[in-house]
C-alpha cells in the first residue's frame, strides 16, 4: 500500500470500536445489545427476550430455540454507525454450556462489557468470563443493570467488584435513589443530574430531562443528600476515571441504568465511543504483532450455518486484524495454503444481511459459503501470516448420535460433519463405533438439545442419544490406543476437527489409576470448560 493508504486504513481503524457483551444468564445482555442498537438508531424498537406483552423478540436472538427459551445460545453480531465511529457489537451467550462459543468471541473484541444484575451482583458465570478477559488483556466496563427493580446498594455492590475480582471501580455516573426506587443518574463529573422516563413497554427510549440540581434537591431532599454522601466517599478514596488503569485491566467504569426501560444506555453508548480502545496490532503465532497497515488479514472466530433458511449456507464471522479488506478479493488460508475468495462478503445485523464492499481492523465481515473454514483459522493477503488458533475445550459430556430413521443417513451425515465444522459441538469416532455412531463431546449438556434440534429443523434427520458414562478427557498418541482400549471404564476416540485422539475416563479417579499404571502414557489436559462456564 501506498502511505496516503496506510494512513487511510489507520484513520478508519481509529473509528472502530469492537466489544462484546458478558454476563451471568438472565442479567439483561440480549436486552442490552438491542437497547444499544436502539440509541444507535439502527432499529426503531427493542425487544424482550421473551417478547412478552406483544413486544418483540431481540433481533440478536435469531435461532427457534434462543426465541422459545429465552437465553442466547449462539453468539450474534450487531454492526451499527453511532457518531464518527462504526460499532461492532458481539452479543454472547450467558449459559455456561456455550462458554466455548462465548471464549471465541472474546478472541475477536477490544473491549467488553460486564453486565450485573443490581439485585444478584457478581454471579459465577459473570466471573469466570471476566477471568478471561484478563486473561486475554481485554479492558471492562460495568454496566449495573435493572436498577429500576429492587437490589443491592450501589456502594456495595462496586465494593463485591474490588473485594472479588480485584477491579477498582470508577463510576462514572451514579443513581439518585435506591435501586427499584430509581429516581435519575447524577454524572460524576460535573454533577448534573438527568431524570427519565419510561416509554410505554420500554420498547422505544426513555426520555431524559436534565433537572437543575436545586430543583431535585427540593423535590428529593433525603435520596439527594444521600448520593451527595456517596459521591464524596467516592472522592475521598480516590475512585475517579485513570485511562491508564481502565487500559491495563486493573480498574473498570462504572454506569447505572436500566437496559429493559432504556434507561442510562445512552450514557454506556457514548463511554464505549469514548473510552474504548480502538483495535491495536494483534500478534501472531511467533508474538510478532502484524501492523493495522500490513496486507488485509483477519482471524475467523466463529462459523454458522442456516441463518438464512432460504438458501441453507454456512458462514464464517473474520474478525479484520490488518489492511483494507475488498469485497472480490482473493485471500489465502493459512492452515492449507489454498485461495479463498471473498465475493460474498456481508455485515451482519442479527440474521438480516448486506453486501459490504470494504471493511477495516475491528470489523466483522460474514464470509458466506465458508465450507473450508473453521473457528481460528487465519486468512491473509500477499504477506503470510498465521495467528493463534482457538483451542478447544475439555468436554465433559459424553453421547452417542445415531440418525432414527436409515433412510435419512446422508441428511444426518451432513448435517453432524456441518456441526463439527461449525464447532457447535466436538464430533468423535472410532473404528469399533463406525461412522454411523459418532460421539458428541460437549462442554455442557445444552450443547446435545443444540445438535439435536438443528439436525431435525435444518436437515430433516431425527436422531437418537444415548448417553456415556464419561466425565473425563484428555489428549492422548495413536500408539495409546490399543493399550487404553484394553482398560476398563476408558476409550479412545479421535476427533473430527484437528485428528488428535482423546481418551475418556469414567472419572478422574479411574484415569489416576491407569496414568499410575502406565506413567509414560501421553495424558494431557485441555483447556477446561468447566473453568470458564
Amino acid at each position: 500500500m501506498t502511505d496516503t493508504q496506510d494512513a487511510h486504513v489507520l484513520d478508519e481503524t481509529a473509528r472502530r470500536r469492537t466489544f462484546a457483551v458478558i454476563s451471568h444468564p438472565d442479567a439483561g445482555k440480549s436486552t442490552l445489545t438491542e437497547a444499544l442498537a436502539l440509541h444507535a438508531e439502527v432499529i426503531d424498537s427493542a425487544g424482550a427476550v421473551h417478547g412478552k406483552s406483544g413486544r418483540k423478540g431481540v433481533t440478536s436472538d435469531w435461532m427457534e430455540m434462543e426465541r422459545a427459551r429465552g437465553i442466547s445460545v449462539s453468539s450474534a453480531v450487531l454492526q451499527f454507525a453511532y457518531r464518527d465511529c462504526v460499532i461492532n457489537l458481539l452479543d454472547t451467550p450467558g449459559h455456561g454450556d456455550f462458554s466455548e462459543d462465548t471464549y471465541r468471541v472474546l478472541a475477536a473484541v477490544d473491549a467488553a462489557v460486564m453486565l450485573l444484575d443490581a439485585a444478584k451482583g457478581l454471579e459465577p458465570q459473570t466471573l469466570k468470563l471476566f477471568d478471561v478477559c484478563r486473561s486475554r488483556g481485554v479492558p471492562v466496563v460495568t454496566f449495573v443493570n435493572k436498577w429500576d427493580r429492587p437490589g443491592r446498594e450501589a456502594l456495595e455492590l462496586l465494593d463485591e467488584v474490588e473485594q472479588t475480582i480485584g477491579l477498582r471501580p470508577m463510576p462514572l455516573t451514579w443513581p439518585l435513589g435506591i435501586a427499584g426506587q430509581f429516581k435519575g443518574l447524577i454524572e460524576r463529573t460535573t454533577g448534573e443530574y438527568t431524570a427519565f422516563t419510561r416509554a410505554a413497554g420500554g420498547a422505544t427510549k426513555a426520555t431524559a430531562t436534565v433537572v437543575d440540581a436545586d430543583t431535585i434537591a427540593a423535590q428529593e431532599p433525603e435520596y439527594w443528600q444521600t448520593a451527595q454522601d456517596e459521591l464524596g466517599l467516592l472522592d475521598e478514596i480516590g475512585a475517579t476515571w485513570d485511562e491508564k488503569d481502565f487500559l491495563s485491566g486493573s480498574a473498570t467504569p462504572v454506569l447505572f441504568g436500566s437496559a429493559l426501560s432504556n434507561i442510562g444506555v445512552a450514557r454506556l453508548l457514548d463511554s464505549l465511543v469514548d473510552l474504548a480502545p480502538a483495535p491495536a496490532a494483534r500478534p501472531d503465532v511467533e508474538g510478532q504483532d502484524r501492523p493495522l497497515d500490513a496486507p488485509t488479514s483477519g482471524l475467523v472466530f466463529k462459523v454458522q450455518a442456516g441463518m438464512d433458511k432460504a438458501h441453507r449456507d454456512r458462514m464464517a464471522f473474520l474478525r479484520i486484524c490488518s489492511g483494507r479488506f475488498e469485497r472480490g478479493m482473493v485471500l489465502t488460508h493459512a492452515a492449507t495454503g489454498k485461495p479463498f475468495a471473498t465475493k460474498y462478503a456481508q455485515s451482519v445485523f442479527g440474521a438480516e444481511r448486506r453486501t459490504v464492499e470494504e471493511a477495516y481492523p475491528g470489523d466483522i465481515v460474514g464470509l458466506v459459503n465458508a465450507t473450508a473454514l473453521r473457528p481460528g483459522d487465519t486468512l491473509y493477503a500477499a504477506d503470510p501470516v498465521d495467528f493463534p488458533s482457538i483451542p478447544a475445550f475439555a468436554p465433559e459430556h459424553f453421547a452417542v448420535i445415531r440418525a432414527r430413521d436409515a433412510g435419512k443417513y446422508k441428511q444426518f451425515r451432513k448435517g453432524i460433519e456441518q456441526l463439527g465444522n461449525e464447532a457447535v459441538i466436538q464430533i468423535l469416532r472410532s473404528d469399533l463405533r463406525g461412522d454411523q455412531a459418532p460421539v458428541l463431546a460437549a462442554v455442557g449438556p445444552l450443547q446435545f438439545d443444540v445438535v439435536t434440534g438443528r439436525l431435525e429443523t435444518e436437515f430433516n434427520a431425527p436422531v437418537s442419544l444415548d448417553r456415556l458414562p464419561y466425565q473425563v478427557a484428555r489428549l492422548t498418541e495413536a500408539a495409546a490406543v490399543e493399550l487404553l482400549s484394553a482398560q476398563s471404564e476408558c476409550e479412545v476416540l479421535r476427533r473430527d476437527s484437528d485428528g488428535e485422539y482423546l481418551a475418556l475416563f469414567s472419572n478422574k479417579w479411574r484415569m489416576d489409576i491407569i496414568a499410575r499404571k502406565f506413567p509414560d502414557l501421553r495424558l494431557e489436559a485441555m483447556p477446561a470448560g468447566s473453568s470458564i462456564s
